[in-house]
């Protein structure tokens, strides 16, 4: 079976003010169905490779390819089709759109890609709220609903497009322990019953330890590669 990410040898550095190496020769494989946790002490360089799989930093050195594409050199327009097909992102902060209703910041996305009807859309984003829970705050302004709710829209967001693998930056970092096991269960829901891959940066070890492989970090470099 060929792996869903296959990245090999990968460096980054950040050159103002001054040269430094965030990333050296990092190399790893992860398969489709697969939950696996980045962690590491901060600036270990964890969301820096988070962001460089999720072809948004194209400033890097290395080969990633994903279901066997090449990612690396192509252009910023062949990487956003890429993207919005093939990656939906979670970040700490869910940057909903607060003057459009739950049901449209789910949508967007798709009405982006632009490869369904209207209608079409909002019935996949209606299913995607159910899956959620949440299908009961649809029409409300996205600035109405609770910080966990919001998280919970921002996932449904992520998953419109069915894309190959959702990627965390900290997705539970915002969230008290009710809402954060809530996000994980739901993630955990996500590969059991939907075969969905996922790559989740965090802090918080007990997350962690439930994800099939923990990838360890520091000073730029992967240190472990453990199961969870």
């Amino acid at each position: 079976m060929n792996p869903l990410i296959k990245v090999s040898n990968v460096n980054k550095h950040f050159h103002d003010p001054v040269d430094i190496q965030v990333l050296k020769n990092i190399s790893l494989e992860m398969n489709q169905g697969e939950f696996v946790s980045i962690m590491g002490k901060s600036g270990c360089g964890k969301s820096t490779l988070l962001y460089i799989l999720s072809t948004m930093d194209t400033d890097y050195t290395g080969e990633i390819y994903l279901n066997n594409e090449l990612l690396s050199g192509l252009t910023p327009n062949e990487l956003a089709v890429v993207r919005n097909e093939h990656i939906g992102f979670v970040f700490q902060f869910h940057y909903l759109l607060p003057e459009f209703s739950v049901l449209e910041n789910v949508m967007m996305p798709a009405l982006k890609l632009g490869k369904k009807s209207r209608e079409e859309i909002e019935h996949d984003a209606i299913q995607k709220l159910r899956l959620l829970d949440i299908m009961d705050q649809s029409l409300k302004m996205a600035s109405q609903i609770s910080g966990g709710q919001k998280q919970r829209v921002a996932i449904a967001r992520a998953l419109i497009n069915n894309p190959s693998i959702i990627m965390g930056d900290e997705p539970t970092g915002n969230l008290d322990s009710k809402n954060a096991q809530l996000v994980f269960d739901i993630f955990k829901q996500l590969t059991t019953e939907f075969n969905t891959s996922l790559l989740i940066v965090t802090h918080d070890p007990d997350f962690a330890s439930k994800t099939d492989r923990i990838i360890e970090m520091a000073d730029g470099e992967i240190v472990s590669k453990k199961r969870g």
